[in-house]
């Protein structure tokens, strides 16, 4: 794969790796924040959000991204994220930014103490998209397997990193050649809260080819 400074480590599989912690680079970096090879923790700022244009009549491209590089068309990313976030929209989980107007972002978003978001955004071309379904409050951990096939993608999330759950296939216009992809956490109201990020690696494409449907004759 070709993922500059990554190393092998005894404790993943043959088919994956270990991302080198100086390959990591920030797109705006938080107020504090640690990153070791084996776990990142950021520390969100307050009205930190990454939202384009739709529905909501406001946009928002500030939240703190870490990402590495890569021109590899077929790979697995995986992550587990464990947060302990408290104010409304705290969020933070797993993304491939490319550009203000082109990226892709998967998280848990707290809503109340009865229920949080599970979700995905899709941004292209300057404007996003949201899907969830609503899960209980008392969830604080989430695993994320972020899948690329040349200029498409698929989100997956699980509660034990064994068992994945389909959450997302989109397109994305200008994932074309090397892209960045990686983590981010952010806090868009009056919050500050540590989020965790462990059990990272990088691997063979999960995400298996689709034979497909013939057209339909007319």
């Amino acid at each position: 794969m070709d993922i500059k400074g990554v190393t092998i480590h005894n404790r993943y599989k043959e088919d994956e790796t270990m991302i080198n912690k100086n390959e990591w680079q920030w797109t705006r970096k938080p107020a504090a924040y640690t990153i070791e090879n084996d776990k990142i923790e950021i520390i969100t700022n307050p009205h930190t959000d990454l939202w384009q244009r739709t529905y909501y009549h406001f946009r928002n491209d500030n939240a703190p991204v870490l990402q590495i590089t890569s021109k590899e068309m077929f790979f697995s990313f995986v992550v587990k994220t464990t947060f302990e976030s408290k104010v409304r929209f705290d969020q933070c989980g797993v993304v491939m930014y490319l550009d203000s107007e082109n990226w892709l972002k998967a998280s848990i978003e707290y809503e109340n103490e009865e229920f949080q978001h599970l979700g995905s955004v899709a941004t292209n071309n300057g404007y996003s998209d949201w899907a969830t379904t609503e899960i209980d409050a008392s969830i604080k951990s989430m695993w994320y397997r972020l899948s690329r096939r040349e200029d498409d993608f698929c989100i997956e999330c699980s509660i034990d990193g064994k068992k994945w759950k389909q959450m997302r296939v989109v397109h994305m216009y200008k994932a074309t050649g090397e892209i960045r992809f990686g983590i981010y956490a952010c806090s868009p109201e009056e919050s500050s809260f540590k989020a965790t990020f462990t059990d990272i690696s990088l691997g063979e494409c999960k995400w298996l080819a689709h034979d497909g449907q013939q057209p339909d004759i007319e």
